[in-house]
């Protein structure tokens, strides 16, 4: 039996982490953020597959039997590939999940318009990822979608709620409006995104429903476990939390506490 791994290039996948350790406190996880090469949203698929196989390896190693790509650009460029090529080499009884899927089965029940805006990093975007996913689902829901490249920077440098943020949300939200005036729903394609809802909100007209990954997240993985008792059964329950980095600690744990809500006390991990 072992714990659930939760993947990220960074910082972002503490936010999905918190929300699934609200709804699922009972088991035991182990999160690994991969800092030294941070951030994924502009590189390619080839890289962004290597990277994030490489770190889903580490936690198999850990005696993970399930890991959440806890990363929207590692959901986009490498889940996949990992699920069909490489996982049935390595580890055949192991699983891995993503955080585009769960999302996208979600829009189509909320959305009134059949028109939803998708905000995220260059890669998650360019991958086209959401407009597939929900394309399966809602045939009938129309995808708009718009890059944010300045809100992971205003983030990880804490100025997310000062008033230096105001331009850089207003100026996105603006954007993708524009796209369209039938957008009722916008989905917060990347995992730090979050942490701009007080302001995202602030800026946006009334009735439009934004969509934060989390909460859906960890839904989508309670109902997994239900329907997959052979993988639950396999899953230690002390309610241990551990953390890792690719790089220096000391910096991660200090911007984890923004992120997670806690202060947290991680260690160095090698990716080889």
């Amino acid at each position: 039996m072992g714990p659930i791994g939760i993947f990220d290039s960074g910082y972002g996948g503490l936010t999905v982490l918190r929300e699934i350790v609200a709804e699922l406190p009972q088991y035991d996880y182990i999160y690994l953020g991969d800092n030294a090469r941070a951030p994924y949203g502009n590189r390619g698929f080839d890289t962004i597959h290597t990277y994030t196989l490489e770190c889903v390896q580490k936690l198999f190693e850990m005696g993970c039997p399930l890991v959440i790509l806890a990363c929207n650009t590692a959901s986009a460029k490498a889940l996949r590939t990992i699920q069909q090529k490489d996982l049935p080499h390595i580890a055949p009884d192991n699983r891995v999940l993503g955080v585009i899927r769960p999302t996208s089965e979600m829009v189509g029940t909320i959305t009134q318009t059949g028109e939803v805006g998708i905000l995220a990093t260059n890669g998650t975007v360019s991958s086209e990822s959401y407009p597939l996913e929900i394309q399966k689902f809602f045939p009938h829901v129309k995808t708009h979608q718009l890059a944010c490249p300045m809100w992971v920077p205003l983030i990880e440098n804490n100025e997310h709620e000062s008033e230096g943020a105001d331009y850089f949300v207003k100026e996105y939200l603006d954007r993708i409006l524009l796209a369209s005036p039938g957008i009722d729903t916008l989905v917060l394609g990347c995992t730090h995104y979050p942490l701009l809802m007080k302001k995202i909100k602030q800026f946006l007209p009334g009735g439009i429903t934004v969509l934060s990954q989390g909460k859906i997240v960890a839904h989508s993985l309670k109902d997994y476990l239900n329907r997959h008792p052979e993988m639950e059964s396999r899953l230690s329950k002390q309610q241990q939390r551990s953390f890792y980095t690719t790089d220096d600690p000391v910096i991660f744990d200090k911007m984890a506490e923004i992120f997670y809500g806690k202060t947290v006390a991680s260690s160095k991990m090698l990716t080889k």
